[in-house]
This record gives C-alpha cells, sequence and structure tokens, in this order.
C-alpha cells in the first residue's frame, strides 16, 4: 500500500512507525513543511496510560522516550496572598523537538520516507497515493479543502492564552495564580529538560486588555510578563518563539471537532481531526493513540472504508470522556475569579476537581496531605505504583535500589 501522511507531527511520524512495523512492504511517505529539526512548540506531557500503549505497540521507539523524559512527582499551586499547596500526582514530560526526533529517526531506520519542508500548499497536488492521512494540526488544508463533507466545527474559547518557554526549570508541574491591577493571570508550567520549561500563560480578555498586552509585540509582552511573575521566576526571561518573526504568540484556543474523518482514500487525524483544551494536556496523548487506532485498522485486512469507519467509531468513544473533562476544565480557567477568594486548601482543591468527578473523600485526602509526613506518604504510595507498573513494560531497566528509572529533571 502506498501511504501519504501530510504533517509529520507526533501523529503522523508514529502512524508512520506503526505502519511500517505492520507490513515493511508499506511504501510510506511523511511531508513535514519545516525543515528537519525544526518545530514550534516546547514541552508535551503524558502520563502512565500513554506509556503502556507505547511499549505495547513499538517498545524501540517507547524506551527511548522514556528514557529522555523527565518525571515529576506532584502538582504545586501557587497564588497571591495564600500559602503554597500540593496536589498529588505524577507524570511525564519531554520536548517537543526531542520527540520529534525519537519518532523521526525510528521511522528512517524502518524504511519511511520523510520529505523536509515540503509546504503542500494545494491539497488536489499530493503524489498518488492509496491512503492520504491528514495530520496536518487544526488549521489543516486538507480537511478545510472538503469543509461540507467532514462537517468541521470550530468553537473559539474565550480566555487569551500564550505558550513561553524559560530557562528556569520548575522543581514539579507547577499552576501559579497571580492578582494584577487588571485581574488574575495565571500559568501552567513544567519542565521538560536540566535546562528549560514550558510556562503557558492564561487570563481573560479584559485582563489581557487591561494589562496592555493587545498593543503590546513580543518583546515588550514577555517583558511584562516577566515582571508580573518575577515572583516565580527567579530572575530567568521568559521566551516567545514567535518574537524573531515579528509577531506574539497570543492566542483564543480553538476546539475543534469533525462529523466525519474520512472521505474516500483521505482520513483524518491528531489535531485535524480534533483538539482538545491545554488544561488537561492530552493533545500529544490523543494523537499517538489516534496513530495507533489507525494502524490497527490499516493492518485488520478489511476493505478501506471499513477500516477507517471502524478507526473513527473507536476514537470518537474513547474520546468522548476526555472532551467533556477538557469542556469542563477550561470553563473552570475561564471562571478563575469565582474561586480565587477561597482559602488556599479549597482553591487547590476547587483546581484539582475542576472537571467535577472526584469522591467526598479525595476533599479530606487533600486536606491531610497538605502536611508534611502525609504528603510524604502518599508521594512514597505513588512512586511504588509507578514503579511496579513500569516494571511490568517490555524493555525498562530495573536498578538495584529497586526503582525504574527514565530521566528525572
Amino acid at each position: 500500500m502506498r501511504i501519504t501522511c501530510v504533517g509529520g507531527g507526533p501523529a503522523g511520524l508514529y502512524f508512520a512507525v506503526l505502519a511500517k512495523l505492520a507490513d515493511p512492504g508499506h511504501e510510506i511517505t511523511v511531508l513535514e513543511r519545516n525543515p528537519a529539526g525544526v518545530t514550534w512548540g516546547w514541552g508535551v506531557v503524558f502520563w502512565d496510560d500513554l506509556l503502556d500503549d507505547l511499549f505495547r505497540y513499538d517498545p524501540v521507539s517507547a524506551e527511548r522516550i522514556w528514557e529522555a523524559a523527565c518525571q515529576w512527582d506532584e502538582y504545586e499551586v501557587r497564588a497571591t496572598g495564600k500559602p503554597v499547596t500540593h496536589l498529588p500526582g505524577y507524570g511525564f514530560s519531554l520536548g517537543r523537538h526531542k520527540l520529534l526526533e525519537i519518532l523521526s529517526t525510528r521511522a528512517t531506520e524502518l524504511g519511511v520516507r520523510i520529505s523536509w519542508s515540503d509546504d503542500l500548499g494545494d491539497p488536489s497536488a499530493l503524489p498518488p497515493a492509496d491512503l492520504v492521512v491528514a495530520c496536518d494540526g487544526a488549521g489543516s488544508r486538507i480537511r478545510q479543502s472538503n469543509a461540507e463533507h467532514f462537517g468541521a466545527e470550530v468553537d473559539v474559547a474565550d480566555n487569551k492564552y500564550i505558550w513561553l518557554g524559560t530557562p528556569h526549570v520548575f522543581d514539579t508541574f507547577t499552576f501559579g495564580f497571580v492578582r494584577t491591577e487588571a485581574g488574575w493571570i495565571w500559568y501552567h508550567a513544567y519542565p521538560f529538560n536540566d535546562t528549560t520549561s514550558t510556562f503557558i500563560v492564561e487570563c481573560t480578555p479584559s485582563t489581557w486588555s487591561g494589562l496592555g498586552f493587545d498593543t503590546m509585540d513580543a518583546a515588550a509582552g514577555t517583558a511584562r510578563l516577566r515582571e508580573i511573575f518575577a515572583g516565580h521566576l527567579n530572575g530567568q526571561p521568559l521566551i516567545d518563539q514567535r518574537a524573531d518573526l515579528g509577531g506574539t504568540g497570543w492566542l483564543n484556543f480553538r476546539r475543534v471537532t469533525a462529523q466525519r474523518w474520512d472521505h474516500g482514500n483521505v482520513v483524518l487525524m491528531g489535531d485535524a481531526a480534533h483538539t482538545t483544551h491545554f488544561a488537561i494536556g492530552s493533545g500529544t496523548k490523543l494523537a499517538m493513540q489516534d496513530a495507533m487506532a489507525l494502524a490497527d485498522a490499516v493492518a485488520s485486512g478489511d476493505e478501506l472504508p471499513v477500516a477507517l469507519e471502524r478507526y473513527e467509531h473507536r476514537r470518537k468513544a474513547a474520546m468522548a470522556p476526555l472532551q467533556r473533562a477538557a469542556r469542563a476544565s477550561s470553563s473552570w480557567f475561564e471562571h478563575v475569579g469565582d474561586y480565587a477568594d477561597l482559602p488556599a486548601r479549597r482553591f487547590s482543591y476547587a483546581l484539582s476537581n475542576r472537571r467535577g468527578e472526584f469522591p467526598v473523600w479525595r476533599y479530606a485526602l487533600h486536606i491531610s496531605t497538605q502536611n508534611t509526613v502525609p504528603r510524604t506518604l502518599l508521594r512514597w504510595t505513588l512512586s511504588a505504583r509507578r514503579w511496579s507498573r513500569a516494571r511490568r513494560r517490555p524493555g525498562t531497566t530495573t536498578v538495584a535500589a529497586g526503582q525504574v528509572i527514565p530521566h528525572t529533571a
């Protein structure tokens, strides 16, 4: 089968890897508009569920991803006028550049052809293929070229946000809220290697304009944000990757949905088919799980229309709970002011339960684990669970101390 993937992000590259593993005879080409080694974005986050899937589908790339990842062991919540509180949980983060490097290297090893700097301006000019995988992002030109058939809808969220980086390496995943003269502004930050952290800033439109960001270029805007978050950055700067282009990275989140994901031999995948708000950190996970499901469908031996229909149904069913959670989460952040005056422990609990899913006993656990000894015991328990889960995966390394260790920030 001749397969063309339009877009060399995690979804397109990982699908190419899995399709080639399933049938080395496939002729697979990935078209990527950026040059090799160039990408926008900072770090991505993921959790054990994605790692389990990655090791099941391709232990080789999974182990490379795991070894390169940073691990964080809890969430920290900081807010103006409140003591620092903590939320239980652990996760992993990895630079987007590193992730794409791992996946493109693995794809090339297997015989996938990657065409860099291939900016497909006209979808009708695609080379002949039995299957075209449109993984060209939320603004997919392939989807837009058949917009009526795919039935794509775009909902634009109210809040403004900007995806930045900083050389300040946070100890763990951190939410920071700062009260300004124009209202609350906050960040989601996490380390993804030894030298850099992702730093996503968000605020309401009135706060954004009230602080003057509507009139600032990238340099002035990042300088103003550095001033606002000075108490959180340890003297380090913030970096807007779009500054050199003369623009600024401030955006409104666009929630993309599509009624249909396939059209003839064309199928949507990743952000081209759906987007999920960054507040739940699942974009990369969903894109790579799309790739797994599509690879399974193509390898099933069914006629292509049947296989693509099965892929769509499987992924829509799996994503529905996460999409509901994402909508609840983004709505909570749009109404931060309703919770801002709560005492510190109640505020951080409201943040952690913004999807409204927790049983009553979780509040008691939250309150008790703000003290050092119970918090330490809970971290030990989660660490043991992480180790137990990790040691069951193929290709992991268990050391003498009884820990399974990826890179740790």
